[in-house]
């Protein structure tokens, strides 16, 4: 670092929000960029750990200070270099990941001020695209063919390091379009589909082949493949089976989501099928990053008002001792969504829809006590208090995660990746497991 001390003197500055009154008027991205100038000051407050803690955190082992170090230099090609050494995709992490590793900065134990890296790896991205930084990474052919079957973030990255190897890849997904929950999943608020679709049209020119609209069976492979990466994700929504669950208007949080971004892609959809909040009072039951993007979706829309609700006790505000640094913190997190208006409320169990003509029209909750003990599994216990209401709404989304799916026994030449693998997790880790499953398959190709 040029100036080892510039953590002492130059503040953590974010970019920041768009103006609330603004961004919720449309779909564009709500975060802000800083200038060149701004963004290498930032770089330039690493202090180059002897012990990066950053890097530990990253699922993708991201060399943060080495990119840092680059960043604050001015030298946009060489942080590039570094950063996608470890990130095929820092266009979408820059964008959407929690950014564990700004969690385990030092300074963020030290003054709560960690490095900008997320915004730090957006910036490196898009200059790059900017400057045409981004090449080829196409290896010399081996002659042998992978398939992956599932265009979300495992298989992508998948896909790259494949053929980066020299693999012959083909990409098959059921939707119309790659990206799979990156882009039906995750509002155009945080993340742009042009985004998406710049990165494809560049793995495409690499040689990479999309055959879309195609469901592909696990029992059923396409056929003259040498190995298979099944990179599936975990479709199946955890459902609500308590009474009054066959109203109408109560949704999985996808069907608004999917839907949403389907619409500002061009699509169409009969009117009785459309999902949409304009004049509900939405009740969003899940506390999570899904949850989220429900309450900012549903704003959009012009929703009358919109309430979360989650069965667990809300976290504690700024520290908890129970996951100290450099742990992820489990701590509240207020996101750009609930700024822009919403209701939040914790320990509170729904016990039953209620209907009108067929409609719902309320939730009957039932506050819950959280016990200090510990089950023998190492989870909380709780316990209904008997304090009963009901949350008038006429619009339900529910956002309480998703299922494991359970694999049958797989073939040698079949290697599941990202979540169909490790359940329902952060992107960044089913890209971490994308790049694992190519060298499992690279592997298992160079010992037939």
């Amino acid at each position: 670092m040029e100036k080892l001390n510039a953590f002492l003197t130059i503040p953590r500055q974010e970019a920041g929000y768009r103006p609330i009154n603004e961004r919720i008027t449309d779909f564009s991205q709500v975060e802000q960029t800083l200038n060149s100038r701004d963004r290498k000051l930032q770089a330039s407050r690493c202090m180059d750990c002897g012990v990066p803690f950053c890097h530990w955190a990253c699922p993708l082992g991201n060399k943060q200070p080495e990119f840092q170090d680059a960043l604050s230099k001015g030298k946009w090609e060489e942080a590039y270099r570094v950063l996608t050494a470890t990130n095929d995709f820092p266009e979408f992490t820059g964008r959407i990941c929690p950014a564990l590793c700004e969690k385990s900065c030092v300074l963020k134990l030290s003054c709560d001020a960690p490095v900008t890296i997320r915004e730090n790896e957006a910036a490196i991205a898009e200059a790059a695209f900017r400057e045409g930084y981004v090449r080829p990474i196409r290896g010399e052919r081996k002659g042998l063919r992978v398939a992956v079957v599932g265009s979300g973030p495992a298989g992508l990255s998948a896909a790259v390091r494949l053929n980066a190897r020299g693999y012959d890849v083909t990409v098959y997904d059921r939707a119309p379009l790659p990206g799979g929950l990156l882009r039906y999943g995750i509002p155009n608020f945080k993340l742009p589909k042009e985004v998406i679709d710049r990165r494809i049209q560049y793995l495409k020119d690499d040689g990479i082949r999309f055959e879309m609209n195609v469901n592909v069976d696990q029992a059923h492979l396409p056929e003259g493949f040498d190995a298979y990466a099944l990179c599936t994700g975990t479709p199946q929504a955890r459902d609500l089976q308590i009474p009054g669950r066959e109203l109408r208007g109560i949704y999985f949080a996808l069907e608004l989501l999917s839907q949403q971004n389907r619409l500002l892609d061009g699509e169409t959809f009969p009117k009785e099928q459309l999902v949409n909040a304009h004049g509900r009072h939405v009740l969003v039951i899940g506390g999570g990053d899904t949850g989220s993007d429900c309450i900012g979706t549903a704003i959009r829309q012009g929703a009358a008002s919109v309430t979360q609700i989650e069965i667990m006790p809300q976290p504690p505000i700024g520290q908890n001792p129970a996951t100290p640094w450099p742990q992820w913190p489990v701590v509240l997190k207020t996101t750009s969504s609930h700024e822009e208006g919403c209701l939040r409320r914790w320990s509170l169990a729904s016990q039953r829809f209620i209907g009108k003509n067929g409609r719902v029209c309320g939730v009957e909750v039932e506050e819950v006590q959280w016990l200090p003990a510990e089950t023998e599994n190492g989870r909380p216990t709780m316990k209904l208090t008997g304090k009963k209401e009901i949350i008038e709404t006429d619009m339900v989304l529910l956002a309480m995660g998703f299922l494991r799916p359970v694999l049958p026994e797989l073939p040698p030449l079949v290697f599941p990746a990202g979540d169909v693998r490790n359940g329902a997790s952060l992107v960044v880790r089913a890209l971490a497991d994308g790049r694992k499953v190519a060298q499992d398959i690279e592997t298992y190709l160079s010992n037939l």
